[in-house]
């Protein structure tokens, strides 16, 4: 726990004798940046705290900037695991853990990704939707001729990933990644979600919710762990439902309607405490496309005969599920090592003109919580569903388009050094990922009640966690 003080007389940090350059690294030598205890926030990086308006409105007007040194130095690959004595001779291993304050904050992972990264090519990515509507009516088409027992488990999987990779263009208009047109985003969002029985509004504002929150265990949105408490009042079937393969890569559906266990709520609803009033409206629109699109199955039913739009559609729509369970799920759970999740915010006390905040080291930030994501390879399915699977640097910074998450994830390996997890080489096809979903399945159940830093555990072992002392 540390303090720091900001009156009118200026900055006046706790005196510090030792300066950290690292997780477990200490050195009395080395000058570095006037930081937050525990934390790699700069006074400039405070912008958008709740104190920022309250600062610049009761202050008297001044100059806050601060003269800093160069960032902190991030490890490589010959010292990762080294500690540097404090007589400065004499080397001892320290095991790294991916719990730890990362050496490096935010705008050092956005300060390595070239600037056209960040660009958005409305056409290209219009270029991306036609290519996969033409292939979905293609396949649809080629099946119906065909109708043959042979090709329709074919068509079924290949379907299936197309309806997936539809669902991902629609995620990007939900990110605005897209384009930077919000009319365009929001109609061929609208349109693709639709299509795929997905409310746009409804599922971009929970999934934005997401995105704040990712890696805190009580505000995460999806797949966030069960509490210990949550889990233990569960019956038998529930708990055999929820992790074993293959029931839970069915659970989207009921998600849409009700949300995870321990939360209230519908994507559907404009009244659920998903959504703020100002976003009943959209709310409302994307709950009526929905229903649009359910009419116009059920017309199709009455035309083609509810049995060929099972085979149809109905079929892969379950394919397009379970894709989207597997993938959002091994994005944030399934690693070798156990991976943290957090607790704990920055807590502010103000008295008249004195701002006391006071920061716990082991807890939640949004780059940490981000940190927690893991990149998969899908072989083949890679340039199929848009690179979704380099899934650090989109959670990150949702803004950059698919086309460009590659580039912009090499560009940033060197700063995130072992924070970031190269993901196991997949052949043609990711079955690999299977065995990785049952495993972590049969492991990973729920968190501890209390800890600042917590990592999964099962029924027959307790998990590590942590709390400030």
């Amino acid at each position: 726990m540390a303090s720091l003080v900001l009156s009118e007389c200026g900055l006046n940090p706790l005196p510090q004798t030792l300066t950290r350059l690292g997780p477990g690294i200490i050195s009395h030598n080395k000058p570095s940046k006037t930081r937050f205890l525990y934390t790699n926030r700069t006074l400039t990086d405070l912008k958008g705290l709740p104190f920022d308006t309250f600062s610049r409105g009761c202050f008297r007007e001044r100059n806050w900037g601060l003269k800093v040194s160069a960032p902190y130095k991030v490890a490589n690959d010959e010292d990762d695991n080294k500690v540097t004595g404090f007589n400065g001779v004499g080397e001892e291993e320290i095991e790294f853990d991916p719990g730890s304050p990362p050496p490096f904050n935010l705008s050092d992972v956005r300060a390595a990704i070239p600037k056209h990264c960040w660009v958005k090519d409305p056409w290209r990515s219009m270029g991306y939707v036609v290519r996969d509507v033409a292939v979905v009516f293609g396949l649809a088409a080629g099946a119906a001729y065909l109708n043959n027992w042979l090709v329709w488990p074919l068509y079924w999987a290949a379907q299936s990933t197309m309806f997936w990779a539809i669902f991902v263009l629609g995620h990007d208009c939900g990110h605005g990644s897209f384009s930077n047109n919000h009319n365009l985003n929001s109609v061929v969002g609208h349109i693709l979600h639709s299509s795929i029985l997905v409310p746009y509004h409804g599922w971009r504002i929970s999934h934005r919710t997401h995105h704040q929150n990712h890696g805190h265990v009580e505000k995460d949105e999806s797949w966030h762990p069960l509490s210990e408490k949550i889990y233990k009042s569960l019956d038998d079937m529930t708990k055999k439902l929820r992790f074993t393969v293959p029931f839970p890569m069915l659970a989207y559906p009921i998600y849409l309607w009700s949300r995870s266990p321990g939360k209230t709520g519908s994507h559907f609803h404009p009244n659920s405490d998903l959504f703020v009033p100002s976003e009943k409206i959209d709310v409302i629109t994307s709950t009526a496309c929905w229903a649009a699109m359910v009419a116009l199955l059920v017309g199709l039913s009455f035309v083609m005969g509810p049995i060929q739009l099972l085979k149809l559609y109905g079929i892969p729509y379950v394919g397009f599920v379970m894709w989207l369970d597997l993938v959002t799920y091994l994005h944030h759970h399934g690693h070798e090592d156990k991976l943290p999740w957090y607790r704990g915010k920055i807590g502010l006390k103000f008295t008249h003109y004195i701002l006391i905040f006071n920061v716990i080291e082991k807890e939640w930030s949004y780059l940490r919580g981000g940190l927690t994501t893991l990149d998969r390879d899908y072989g083949w399915i890679n340039n199929i569903h848009h690179d979704i699977g380099t899934h650090i640097i989109h959670h990150l910074f949702p803004q950059i388009p698919h086309y460009h998450l590659i580039e912009a994830t090499e560009a940033v390996k060197p700063v995130l050094g072992k924070y970031y997890r190269e993901p196991k080489k997949s052949a043609p096809l990711p079955f690999h990922l299977i065995g990785d979903l049952i495993r972590s399945m049969a492991r990973d159940h729920y968190v501890s009640d209390v800890g600042d830093v917590v990592y999964y555990q099962t029924d027959s072992q307790h998990g590590r966690s942590s709390s400030e002392e």
